[in-house]
């Protein structure tokens, strides 16, 4: 027989990315169940709505909810993306890009950018850029799926999508709304605990009815007002590490032709980013307040745009780090009320994601049993550490001669984590993982290789295979590669056959 600890109403505070792929997830695995999902979401109020560019595990999420992918990129404006350009990051002038995907292929159970760095050390031109499909690909403005063929140069193809933030909130609350989830056009008014647990017990609404139910999910942003405001949990500040303070968003005209991948450009005191949309394209500097003044960090982003503004100017100002306990009693944080790092890496949907993963992993009855909650707390730690190391690597490794700011960030100490990985990779190119940690090998030698951070010596099981053989393998496989970019299609006329949405006439404005 059934006990009747299971949870029979979830409260979500805050709508936005966060608060809809809550719902929308939950409204999923909880189909055959009896639990009540509300949503509070005060009107008026507008996202921040900086996390327009992902990874690819977000397909993992849009299959869990079984939503067809065309559908979805057209309702959304959305366009994919094969990774990241990193541009002046390195020095000025320096480019070079985070793939998704590998290089090469491993042979012999080596590494294959072992293989590279030997031959590289021998005076072989082809740079490791080359043996990337992903990197062929998007220099090129190709796109296409991957092949369910093994044996096809596209078999492994990976990638993501660059969308509308906000049109991805509109369109994940339909699909919440289809499947049952109440919305409350409200705000919360205060927040009562139990007086002996300090358990959320009910939420005190401005304009509605008492709102009690067994678990709560903070997604009202950096002001987290239940994990924060009411259960104080605290907040462990990272800006030592990653000084980055503000950001300014505008939006241009489409791109055309329509690149697949996002672009990052080093500026003096930051970086620029810029994420291409069937309708639009999305710009946004993120600085340092103490090397840049506001007005001067908005100067800089709109000399660099790549069209005339179609949007006002949007500021946010933000400290990168995460809550002491990201589940707290019966409530957990997720996206900015969970923790904030800037969206270098495009990790901010991502972590939602995630975080929605393991709170199905470790769902709670109404005991919330200590033990799953903190597992939850330390596998969410884990997570942000390891991606706040991969951020750091970006500032620390930094050659440029031509900023305060760029020399602070490359004088500053590392954490022990990363200081770790740091010394693996300058010894012999070797890259560990830790704890499911999210950035695959390939991502840790893109940045390391991109940032300048060379090798000492290389793996030596490299020698194991005879030189002449191994030249032969790679042109192969660097001509196998090219001619499988030459066969892709242009993302622009994939997107056109496969997702095209209705046009958008965009103006541009002026500014007062």
């Amino acid at each position: 027989m059934a006990d009747n600890t299971f949870l029979e109403h979830i409260v979500i505070v805050g709508g936005g990315t966060a608060g809809w792929m809550a719902a929308a997830a939950l409204s999923r695995v909880l189909e055959q169940h009896s639990c009540a999902i509300t949503v509070i979401e005060p009107s008026g109020i507008a996202p921040v709505g900086v996390g327009e560019a992902t990874i690819p595990p977000i397909r993992l999420f849009n299959q869990m909810l079984g939503v067809d992918e065309a559908t979805f990129l057209r309702e959304t404006q959305g366009t994919f993306k094969l990774g990241i350009e990193f541009e002046n990051w390195r020095e000025q002038g320096h480019s070079y890009f985070h793939p998704f995907g590998r290089y090469g292929a491993d042979l012999d159970t080596v590494a294959f950018h072992q293989y590279w760095r030997k031959l590289h050390q021998q005076g072989y031109q082809p740079t490791l850029a080359d043996f990337s499909l992903a990197t062929l690909a998007a220099r090129a403005n190709k796109f296409r799926l991957p092949d369910n063929d093994r044996h096809s140069v596209f078999s492994n193809i990976s990638y993501a999508y660059h969308f509308d933030a906000t049109l991805y909130a509109a369109w994940l609350k339909k699909y919440a709304l289809a499947r049952g989830v109440k919305v409350i056009d409200d705000t919360v008014d205060k927040v009562l605990l139990h007086p002996k647990t300090g358990f959320i017990e009910a939420l005190s609404l401005r304009h509605s009815a008492l709102l009690k139910a067994d678990f709560f999910i903070d997604c009202s942003g950096f002001k987290g007002v239940l994990i924060e405001q009411a259960l104080h949990t605290g907040y462990d500040n990272w800006q030592s590490l990653l000084p980055c303070d503000r950001a300014i968003t505008v939006t241009t005209a489409r791109l055309d032709p329509l690149p697949p991948f996002t672009r990052s450009i080093a500026q003096p005191a930051g970086w620029q980013w810029q994420i291409p949309l069937q309708h639009r394209t999305g710009n946004g500097h993120v600085y340092c307040s103490q090397f840049m003044s506001d007005d001067e960090a908005l100067t800089c982003l709109l000399r660099q745009l790549p069209g005339a503004p179609i949007s006002e100017p949007r500021r946010l100002s933000f400290t990168t780090g995460k809550r002491k306990k990201f589940w707290n009693k019966n409530c957990l944080a997720l996206g900015l009320a969970a923790g904030f790092m800037e969206p270098l890496e495009s990790t901010s949907i991502h972590l939602i994601q995630t975080a929605l993963a393991k709170l199905m992993k470790a769902f709670p009855d109404k005991t919330f049993d200590p033990v799953d909650i903190d597992e939850y707390n330390r596998m969410a730690e884990t997570e942000f550490v390891r991606i706040r190391d991969f951020l750091v690597l970006h500032y620390h490794a930094n050659q440029r001669q031509d900023g305060a700011f760029w020399q602070h960030c490359a004088s500053q100490s590392i954490p022990d984590t990363l200081a770790h990985k740091y010394a693996l990779y300058k010894s012999r190119g070797r890259v560990f993982r830790y704890d499911e940690e999210l950035f695959s090998d390939s991502s840790w030698v893109a940045v390391f290789e991109g940032q300048g951070v060379i090798p000492r010596r290389y793996d030596p099981l490299a020698d194991t295979f005879a030189h002449d053989r191994l030249l032969r393998t790679c042109e192969k496989m660097r001509a196998t590669l090219q001619a499988g970019v030459q066969a892709m299609p242009g993302h622009d006329a994939f997107l056109q056959h496969y997702c095209k949405p209705p046009n958008v006439v965009n103006t541009p404005i002026g500014y007062r």
